[in-house]
């Protein structure tokens, strides 16, 4: 009963403090005029939201910061190597989305940090994180338990934190594209991986990362007050690349990246979306979507925003349910 009152308090902070620090957040992106420029591309339906304050991943990534802090003060929480490294990551990754969303709104186009400052940027970020994973007495090891299969990739594990972050950051920023559909399946996806964590009873702080995952649940469903539909706010690069590489990142300490593969199932399928259509089209110089990512496909197929943001969650509710099955009791 421990447990599943700690988790519940820490949704039910995470919910209330988003919700209120929202409220200011908002009210200071509409005064600094921080809009989002829509493309064209994207048609009619999507020009109305021409000027939606964008940068809206500051409402959760600064109430999840603080709260967790506050949690480890107050002793509620311990401190371990490998909390710090989702923190880091966290903001980090909350850091460069913020610049680029910056650079995107001050230049009135949709070309922020470039491609090559970015990846440099998550090379950095991936290589304090390898640092700090094995000055903790982790080793280099990816450990598949289920499949029996565990590979030692000594320095080469620095590459595959960077794919790992790079991929997952990436996923999630291509999905936010609707009204709460991002949002909604983050909070699906740490709330799978908060009850993973808790049952990682190898990892050092396991419990903690899971109340840290909670805590994150927490602070998105507060986020979707003001983000669903019709939003009253962007997550932007600031959101969602934080939101994808801590993902990653929680996977990784855990010794669960195949059930991310899991979890992260709808993100993984648009982006799977965009790259089969890239190829398409320079290759073949066809097109398998109307258009991508795929839940512009099925907006062109004259479906509405929200019913494509239910099914998208509803899938994703199902694909982590079946994780959890998966990593915590098979």
């Amino acid at each position: 009963m421990l447990v599943l009152a700690k988790a519940v308090m820490a949704i039910m902070i995470g919910f209330v403090v988003t919700v209120i620090f929202g409220y200011f957040v908002l009210k200071w992106l509409k005064r600094e005029k921080l809009g989002q420029n829509v493309s064209k591309t994207l048609g009619k339906r999507h020009e109305t939201k021409q000027g939606t304050p964008t940068m809206g991943g500051i409402m959760f990534i600064i109430p999840v910061v603080v709260i967790t802090i506050l949690l480890i003060l107050t002793g509620k929480i311990a401190f371990s190597a490998n909390l710090f490294i989702v923190l880091f990551v966290f903001i980090a990754y909350a850091i460069l989305g913020y610049v680029d969303d910056y650079l995107v709104v001050k230049k009135h186009n949709n070309k922020g940090i470039s491609i090559f400052v970015k990846l440099l940027a998550q090379l950095v970020i991936a290589l304090v994180f390898f640092y700090i994973y094995l000055s903790s007495g982790n080793d280099p090891v990816l450990d598949i338990n289920t499949l029996g299969i565990k590979i030692d990739l000594g320095w080469l594990y620095g590459a595959f934190l960077l794919f790992v972050l790079v991929g997952a950051s990436n996923s999630v920023n291509i999905t936010d594209g609707l009204d709460g559909l991002a949002g909604g399946l983050a909070a699906i996806a740490f709330f799978a991986f908060g009850i993973i964590s808790w049952g990682s009873t190898w990892t050092v702080g396991n419990e903690d990362l899971a109340i840290f995952c909670f805590v994150i649940v927490g602070s998105l469903v507060g986020f979707l007050v003001y983000n669903c539909y019709p939003a009253k706010v962007f997550m932007g690069d600031t959101g969602s690349l934080a939101l994808g590489a801590v993902l990653g990142s929680v996977a990784i300490i855990t010794n669960h990246e195949i059930t991310l593969g899991v979890v992260a199932g709808v993100f993984i399928i648009e982006t799977l979306s965009v790259i089969i259509q890239l190829i398409a089209i320079k290759k073949f110089h066809t097109k398998v979507f109307l258009m991508a990512p795929l839940h512009h496909h099925f907006e062109k197929l004259g479906w509405t925003e929200v019913d494509i943001v239910r099914l998208f969650w509803s899938i994703g509710l199902i694909l982590s349910m079946a994780a959890i099955g998966f990593g915590v009791w098979l």
